[in-house]
């Protein structure tokens, strides 16, 4: 396959959600909130799973880094689109598209991975309750989360492989508020069926297989809960459909735009709205309000850092008779105790 590295194309030309001016600012204002809203909730969830003893269990530790992780999807382009909408030459560079396109995956590998560690952390916690402290230590939770960089980083650098020497001759428009790897390649001068079908393989295919062995794992977890008492089993049942909702919100876009890249449907641009800018904003929402600790633990942090009236928390029961001051199961699942 001989591509000429030579590329007359220097910039990219944003097509943007729309091109009323009247829709642009309406466009600014409520996308500059959504933005601001992601990236205070998420921040103030990473902010109290670190300052809150009460939170240092691993699957608290897996929540801050997923948060930690949405906050910097929301980023990698969606202050460019907001500032784009007052701009009428929405432009970037060929240096700052395969940014964009780097990150993107870099952060869609890496959370793809923490998700399956998450499933994995809930059925350690149902499934063997007290080898729980055991599997999921401090060593293994870092180990795993580096992991997930680590995937990341690959699944990156293998979509970049090929794409960043492609020959751009002619067309340099994007229709998208940010460079998409499907959207882009189509705008090379050479055929590029088998860069898509390499995407495919990396990309679509690799995100339904992770989200067919996710939906396997929750429900496997989900027959394991119903054979416990009711009272637990609503516990762990809220926190498990939490995490699936979570999986299904950002799997569902990224399955439909990388299964058929071949195609470019109408809706793509939207479902690239929903999983870089309403997912990461989604999460803490799902989480926090679902989540009794989490909550206590917000108004808590809250109450220090305003100074306001303090809050009474009840604290947690320990697993074991003696305290366990890092790691302890969470009291979502103190049925497995019984």
């Amino acid at each position: 396959m001989a591509w000429n590295n030579q590329s007359v194309v220097t910039e990219f030309i944003l097509q943007g959600l729309s091109g009323s001016w009247e829709l642009q600012i309406f466009y600014f204002l409520f996308f500059f909130i959504v933005y601001a809203a992601t990236v205070l909730g998420n921040l103030l969830i990473v902010l109290t799973i670190m300052s809150e003893p009460r939170l240092h269990s691993p699957m608290y530790f897996l929540l801050g880094n997923l948060s930690f992780i949405d906050m910097s999807l929301a980023s990698f382009a969606t202050p460019k689109m907001i500032a784009d909408f007052l701009s009428e030459h929405k432009a970037i560079s060929f240096e700052g598209c395969i940014t964009q396109i780097f990150f993107l995956h870099l952060l869609g590998g890496a959370e793809i991975v923490l998700l399956i560690i998450m499933s994995f952390d809930r059925y350690v916690a149902i499934c063997k309750p007290l080898s729980y402290l055991t599997i999921m230590s401090r060593r293994m939770c870092v180990g795993l989360v580096s992991l997930s960089w680590i995937v990341g980083i690959f699944h990156a650098m293998s979509q970049l492989a090929f794409t960043v020497n492609l020959p751009f001759c002619g067309p340099n428009e994007v229709d998208s508020f940010f460079c998409d790897l499907p959207l882009v390649i189509k705008l090379a001068c050479v055929d590029t069926y088998i860069l898509g079908v390499f995407m495919i393989s990396t990309s679509g295919m690799i995100a339904l297989v992770c989200f067919i062995l996710l939906v396997i794992s929750y429900t496997i977890i989900l027959v394991t809960v119903q054979k416990h008492s009711s009272g637990g089993s609503s516990k762990a049942l809220s926190t498990c459909s939490a995490h699936f909702t979570v999986v299904t919100l950002f799997f569902g876009p990224c399955i439909f735009i990388y299964v058929w890249p071949f195609t470019n449907f109408p809706i793509d641009k939207m479902l690239s709205v929903f999983y870089t800018i309403f997912t990461p904003l989604l999460n803490p929402v799902i989480y926090t309000l679902r989540n009794k600790d989490v909550k206590d633990c917000m108004r808590k942090l809250s109450s220090h850092i305003f100074k306001s009236r303090k809050t009474d928390h009840t604290p947690l029961i320990s697993l074991y008779k003696n305290e366990i001051p890092v790691w302890h199961l969470p009291s979502s699942f103190s049925w497995s105790t019984k």
